[in-house]
């Protein structure tokens, strides 16, 4: 007799319908699965047949064979047992064919008949009830997981012969055998507090002084500017770093979905998670692999930048990262997506993230304090020539970290702003932000394009004026002259303000700043305009140094 189950499975990140068409006939005993399987779903015969046996369904001699469609995609994974034996015991008699109209079935098999959990459920319900399903039978631990898709009904299984009975039972009477399994996500992201999850007593209130640093972070969560902090040893570049999820805004429900997903298909959900309402914050060791960092595998799976899609990706000493491993970034960071080509085909993989940074500025990090650094010039230029131009050009905002003082150090915290009080002024930002691009396809300032920015970041005559002094003096690329209108208006939306300012600008162009002094294209610039103190950044102003600095009058550099 043959029959067809339904199943999910998932190919990268994207879920699609698996037809599980099963036939049993006279002849030589033999139990044969095709369709371009992969060795774990091969063995699956094997397990099949020892857990119909356990759970007490005895198979006559006969030919089976199992064919799972889409026959052009690799299978892989252990999803497919439990649709297996219930399509092996459909075609013998034991259960009416029916029975499974509209219905998903999904789960691995112990060989004691146990229903055990499996990773991708989230997309996979969720394809489904698109394509017209209305039930969807599941492993009990995942249940909660596929029931965050509203309208499908989820029946949570832990055995092989749970499964069964409520495929006999008819369907008036089933949801007294098994209630489906409901999750009221309107609830889950009332009671859901991401901020008090992630921090565990983490605030920013606890870091003294880098008020500089601490504004600039401020920016960067309101806009999503990927941000590189420099600065020596002990100055808290770490600290602050750590603290940006918590004054970053919730993430939104289909932000949640989007996320949940990916972590789904990584096997990353937490047993007993439903979905995930805090941002992602993922800190990678500086020797990660370019395939763990990216997405890697026979078939790929998502890697730490996907990991951190609608989050916070921290790279904690940057310089220390291979530089291939570094320039993977090029691309998703520009298209917040990663593209990998396999054999088994090309995937994509979501990669909108905020990038931050964090690096001593020279081997020993101490410079540019010659009192302390012994590094040599070629030293120095080696060690930062690891951020390649492409990556540094891609970042929004660079910001030094400077040592503190320690009268910042004696005094306590209480006058120190909280997470709270940032994240009320990033949360307003970002719904200016929405009202803004309610019509267009982007979320945040920073990923407005030329046109975009031709349109939401109109200047007046004065502005103007000194955009193009700030342009001249600075020697922008075109690059760089949008990137310092994007934070400009990042900063004006945290104003309040509806039209960029002069202090936008000028407090815009500072965080350009930062490439000058440690990423020039000639070590003579930076040793020279740091020995004589010309480059630096002062209660976040155009300034140089006190005596140097742009003159917004007459547009001169000048000491």
């Amino acid at each position: 007799m043959f029959i067809t189950v339904v199943s999910g499975a998932v190919k990268g990140i994207m879920p699609y319908l698996m037809q599980v068409e099963v036939d049993t006939s006279d002849g030589l005993p033999m139990f044969n699965m095709v369709g371009f399987v992969s060795g774990e779903v091969r063995e699956a015969a094997e397990r099949v047949r020892v857990a119909l046996k356990n759970a007490g369904y005895a198979l006559p001699p006969m030919r089976i064979t199992v064919n799972l469609s889409p026959a052009d995609i690799r299978k892989a994974g252990i999803a497919v047992d439990l649709p297996v034996a219930v399509g092996i015991l459909t075609a013998v008699g034991e259960i009416k064919p029916e029975s499974l109209k509209n219905t998903l079935v999904i789960g691995e098999l112990g060989l004691d008949g146990e229903v055990k959990a499996v990773s991708g459920v989230l997309p996979m319900v969720s394809h489904a009830y698109k394509c017209g399903f209305d039930t969807c039978i599941l492993p009990v631990d995942n249940a909660a997981e596929g029931a965050v898709v509203q309208g499908m009904k989820i029946i949570g299984v832990e055995n092989l012969a749970e499964a069964v009975a409520y495929l006999k039972t008819d369907r008036d009477e089933r949801d007294f055998l098994i209630a489906p399994t409901v999750v009221d996500v309107d609830k889950l992201f009332r009671d859901a507090n991401p901020v008090e999850e992630y921090l565990k007593g983490i605030d920013f209130a606890e870091i003294n002084g880098q008020s500089a640093v601490k504004r600039a972070v401020e920016i960067a969560a309101a806009g999503y500017h990927h941000i590189l902090i420099i600065g020596p040893p002990g100055s808290g570049k770490s600290m602050v770093a750590k603290r940006i999820p918590s004054i970053m805004p919730p993430l939104s429900r289909e932000e949640a979905l989007e996320v949940s997903s990916i972590y789904s298909v990584a096997g990353m959900l937490k047993k007993g998670e439903t979905l995930i309402t805090r941002r992602p914050f993922m800190s990678p060791h500086h020797s990660i692999t370019e395939a763990a960092l990216a997405g890697g595998g026979t078939i790929p799976h998502p890697g730490v930048i996907s990991l951190s899609h609608r989050g916070v990706m921290f790279l904690d000493e940057m310089a220390e990262f291979k530089r291939n491993t570094l320039n993977l970034l090029r691309q998703p960071l520009e298209d917040r997506v990663v593209h990998i080509a396999r054999s088994g085909g090309s995937f994509s993989f979501p990669a909108d993230l905020l990038l931050v940074g964090a690096m001593n500025p020279c081997p020993c990090g101490y410079y540019p304090d010659l009192n302390k650094c012994k590094c040599s010039e070629g030293e120095i230029s080696k060690y930062l020539g690891r951020i390649s131009g492409p990556i540094l050009d891609r970042i929004d905002i660079c910001v030094e970290a400077a040592k503190i003082d320690v009268s910042e150090l004696s005094h306590g915290t209480g006058c120190n702003e909280s997470s709270s009080e940032i994240r009320k002024r990033v949360i307003k930002a970002v719904r200016i932000q929405q009202m803004r691009f309610k019509n267009d396809v982007i979320r945040f300032n920073s990923e407005m394009s030329p046109a975009q920015i031709q349109r939401y970041c109109r200047l007046g005559m004065q502005e103007q004026r000194l955009m193009e002094r700030i342009f001249t003096t600075m020697d922008l690329s075109a690059r760089a002259y949008h990137k310092v209108l994007r934070i400009a208006r990042t900063i004006a939306d945290l104003d309040g303000s509806e039209t960029i300012q002069s202090a936008h600008l000028s407090e815009a162009a500072c965080y350009r700043m930062m490439d000058s002094k440690y990423f020039g294209t000639s070590t003579r610039f930076r040793s020279q305009h740091i020995e004589q103190g010309h480059i630096g950044m002062a209660d976040n102003k155009i300034v140089l140094t006190n005596d140097y600095k742009i003159d917004q009058e007459s547009g001169k550099r000048g000491a």
